[in-house]
């Protein structure tokens, strides 16, 4: 499944550019991992590689590329079990807001007046 997600991914990436000519594409997959590479002439560069670790896949890799205005863009990122993360981001993903102080407040309300149910 992880595989097909990847995948999709990387024909995304090829269907956006369309105009776009391949310098190197790689490949490689096996029944418990794989690997893969794209890199275009028009700065996108992605590379992937899963391994399954018991029953649970564990997929790396990174993707760059340039923005419209030339500014470099990249990602790199794990996803496991526990889910997606980014483990780093340049230009620095957008962080959402603190939380507001009366929702602070009410959530400790809640934790020391727990439901009697």
């Amino acid at each position: 499944m992880k595989f097909f997600i990847a995948f999709a991914c990387l024909l995304a990436v090829a269907v956006a550019n369309e105009d776009a000519n391949i310098l190197r594409a790689e490949q490689e997959v096996n029944v418990d991992n794989f690997k893969y590479a794209l890199e275009l002439d028009n700065s996108v560069n992605v590379q992937q590689k899963g391994d399954l670790n018991g029953e649970e896949w564990v997929v790396s890799g990174t993707q760059s590329w340039s923005s419209p205005e030339g500014v470099p863009v990249s990602i790199e990122y794990v996803a496991d079990g526990n889910g997606y993360k980014v483990l780093s981001a340049n230009p620095p993903l957008p962080t959402p807001p603190p939380i507001p102080e009366a929702i602070l407040r009410s959530l400790e309300y809640i934790r020391a007046h727990p439901s009697q149910e």
